[in-house]
């Protein structure tokens, strides 16, 4: 029992004394604060840092706009009747001249026919009222008939000539009513759907046509934005000034992407070919237009997309994108100033060329810019480096003119 006791009490001895230095690292901790790691100050984080690159690169403006078909028609009968026939698939490609409906045309056949019967009774008609001048010149020399008579059977086949030609025009006329009665494709495109139904009469010829169906176009495709004012004035201002011609002038190059496409490379070029003659009074933009290919058929009439237009020149600083940092709402470069030392820069930053971003504003093109180690948790504003000062690879000369 003794011995038990003994040990018992020199464990409650050690474990107080545990205690005891707890406490006093708590408070120590409370009083001073708690040791933190600190990098090798002597030395610096290693960074390796590049000026910018200067050089004049392409602008470009963004637009949002909609594709539309070069051609749209509606189509709608030229006679009327009752639909006998449909020759097409709802929403299937057409090319110009396919048959798409037919009218029945037994109603056209019959005025045909009906003419082609005057144009021969014409034509007899013709035939006879020439003998009997041919005859009155005859009789006339021998003084069987007078120089009256004569001159009735010239102007009687004269008479003759002119129905002749009215018939044979009524028999054009009904030829056409009968080629009507076919309605075909004016133009090669995809086909809507069937708005009548066999069986059903329409009415054709007149405005109020009856709508069979319609038909756009898809290769090429058209595509329509507007532009604001400011932009149009500059664009006359670098125009005037030889450094950007007018887009209604030169087919300027764009690119267009789709909504789901977050890269340029992954949009389609193009050139614009049109630009309005006025700007619109009330939203103060102009109308322009560009031509794109699309051969794939994937684009359609209706379908929005981001357009970008050719806006000319501009001096620009070039960086690699990884430098870039962001800091809440606003983006950020490190750079190394004379001392050695971080230093952070609010930058303005443009489109990706080249594989490298453009910088408006924010930096000089005598910034050593921190190109690797910025992901080093001591490389931060304030903080002194070692600097490895390389050179930043330039990009391909590719601006347009």
């Amino acid at each position: 029992m003794t011995m038990v006791a003994a040990r018992t009490a020199g464990a409650l001895i050690q474990q107080s004394h545990a205690n005891l230095v707890f406490i006093a690292l708590v408070g120590a901790m409370l009083i001073g604060g708690v040791p933190s790691v600190k990098a090798d100050e002597s030395s610096g984080p290693k960074v390796t840092a590049a000026k910018p690159i200067a050089q004049t690169v392409p602008a470009w403006d963004e637009y949002t706009g909609r594709f539309e078909a070069i051609q749209q028609v509606e189509i709608r009968p030229r006679v009327s009747g009752a639909v006998d026939s449909i020759h097409f698939a709802d929403g299937q490609l057409v090319k110009q001249g396919d048959l798409l409906f037919v009218i029945d045309p037994r109603p056209f056949q019959i005025a045909v026919d009906s003419a082609k019967a005057d144009v021969a009774r014409a034509k007899a008609q013709v035939k006879v009222a020439a003998y009997d001048v041919k005859r009155a010149q005859q009789l006339v020399k021998s003084k069987v008939i007078s120089q009256s008579e004569a001159e009735h059977r010239d102007a009687d086949l004269s008479v003759a000539q002119a129905e002749q030609l009215r018939a044979e025009a009524a028999l054009r006329n009904a030829e056409l009513n009968l080629e009507w009665s076919h309605v075909r494709a004016p133009i090669s495109g995809r086909v809507s759907d069937h708005r009548v139904d066999i069986g059903n009469l329409v009415k054709g010829g007149q405005a109020d046509a009856t709508l069979l169906t319609t038909v756009v176009s898809l290769n090429p495709i058209h595509f329509v934005f507007d532009a604001s004012e400011a932009d149009y004035i500059r664009y006359a201002r670098l125009s005037a000034d030889g450094k950007r011609e007018l887009s209604r002038d030169v087919g300027h190059p764009v690119m267009v992407r789709l909504a789901d496409e977050p890269d340029w490379s992954l949009g389609r070029s193009g050139t614009m070919n049109f630009v309005d003659n006025q700007l619109n009074a009330r939203g103060g933009s102009i109308r322009g237009r560009a031509l794109i290919q699309n051969k794939d058929l994937f684009l359609i009439p209706g379908t929005f997309g981001r357009l970008r237009l050719f806006g000319g020149n501009m001096d620009a600083l070039l960086i690699p994108d990884k430098t870039i940092l962001s800091d809440q709402d606003k983006k950020i470069v490190f750079v190394v100033d004379e001392n050695n030392t971080i230093v952070q820069r609010t930058v303005t930053l443009g489109p990706i060329y080249q594989d490298l971003r453009v910088v408006l504003d924010g930096l000089t093109s005598n910034d050593l810019v921190v190109i690797e180690g910025v992901a080093n948790p001591f490389v931060r504003p304030g903080v002194k480096v070692q600097m490895e000062q390389v050179t930043i690879a330039s990009p391909l000369n590719t601006a347009a003119n």
